[in-house]
């Protein structure tokens, strides 16, 4: 049973992320006392009750978006399990009309089911892979892809080991499921530049597969934990609890055992340095989750990384949308394509931080 109050306060940055109206997320938020297995005014059924009316209304992607709510932050029961399927279903039934594809590939270690762009007519595109952390699944982060698309970029969503369909292990040697995806890929990974959006956990992951795997072009990272997160275990136990909860559900351990089962899963500088290709990252001075340090390792030993730092705490739920639109405007700079687009997005990002400057000074 997750903590209530904990819950309500990280959910803001993943309901931003999938654009809920705020209106929308307090009806729900308001009627939740608890998060008892399959009990009135629990989290996962009170978000499963407002996904089931936004189906019912003909509203698929936004009950997606609710269900994927309500298995926040990991399957621990019937009532989650089936919202996360619901997730899935409502997902599915909305995405043909959006120009995405099914995909399911077999790797070493197993099925993975991703959400990708359909595969153009013509040239290759480059490819921009898009992962999420440890609480977020591929629903959350696929409805981009038609954005990646008009990009002129072919664009694969896929989730963290242990997370929603990915019945992969989560541990160490996890980063190897990049290069089995992009191997299963195929044709559409073969000979074409390669990016990452790593979000969160996800970032540690392509960090330490960039040193292995010279298909990646370059990385975007948010909130990403590379080396003290794992190792500093007085770090480890001023985390919040639903971190260090979810991350003992995908090891398979308890909650007190996650700190010496994780202990030697961070980067060194050795393994940073070998990655020379572009890196951008999005820090929250505030963050609860990746301590500072972590920062400064990567602009100790990476040579070509660029910052973009929010005073906010973890993921950076009050810049979210200054966070997007910078993601996407790095990714095309790593790329060199698409100028016009970049000079948008760039005059884009210094409006929404001078309506931000402004509306602070109001306050």
């Amino acid at each position: 049973m997750n903590d209530i109050a904990e819950l309500k306060r990280f959910v803001v940055l993943h309901a931003r992320a999938q654009q809920l109206p705020p209106e929308q997320c307090r009806a729900v938020l308001d009627r939740i006392d608890n998060d008892e297995e399959g009990q009135a005014g629990s989290w996962a059924v009170e978000w499963s009750r407002s996904a089931a009316e936004l189906r019912e209304r003909g509203d698929l992607l936004a009950a997606s978006r609710h269900w994927t709510m309500a298995r926040f932050p990991f399957v621990d029961g019937p009532t989650r399990q089936k919202a996360l399927d619901d997730a899935v279903g409502a997902f599915d039934g909305w995405r043909a009309e959006a120009g995405i594809d099914r995909v399911r590939l077999d790797t070493p270690g197993g099925e993975l089911r991703c959400w990708a762009t359909e595969r153009p007519a013509g040239p290759a595109r480059p490819l921009l892979l898009v992962m999420g952390g440890i609480v977020s699944t591929k629903e959350q982060w696929a409805p981009a892809l038609p954005l990646v698309h008009r990009l002129g970029m072919t664009g694969v969503v896929a989730e963290l080991p242990g997370v929603g369909q990915n019945t992969r292990q989560y541990d160490r040697d996890s980063w190897r499921m990049i290069p089995d995806l992009l191997d299963a890929l195929g044709p559409v990974a073969s000979g074409v530049d390669i990016y990452a959006l790593a979000l969160s956990f996800s970032g540690h992951l392509a960090l330490r597969a960039a040193g292995h795997d010279e298909r990646l072009k370059g990385i975007v990272l948010a909130g990403a934990p590379v080396h003290d997160f794992f190792a500093d275990p007085q770090w480890q136990r001023g985390i919040p609890r639903v971190t260090r909860d979810t991350l003992a559900h995908l090891t398979g351990t308890e909650p007190a055992e996650v700190a010496g089962r994780i202990a030697g899963w961070g980067l060194t500088d050795d393994e940073l340095r070998a990655v020379r290709i572009p890196v951008s990252c999005v820090v929250s001075t505030r963050d609860e989750v990746i301590p500072r340090s972590d920062v400064d390792r990567l602009i100790r030993t990476l040579p070509h990384l660029r910052l973009l730092e929010h005073d906010d705490v973890h993921g950076s739920p009050d810049h979210v949308a200054e966070s997007q639109m910078w993601s996407v405007r790095s990714v095309l700079r790593m790329s060199g394509a698409r100028p016009l687009q970049r000079v948008g997005l760039t005059a884009a990002l210094g409006m929404t931080r001078l309506r931000r400057k402004l509306a602070a000074a109001r306050t």
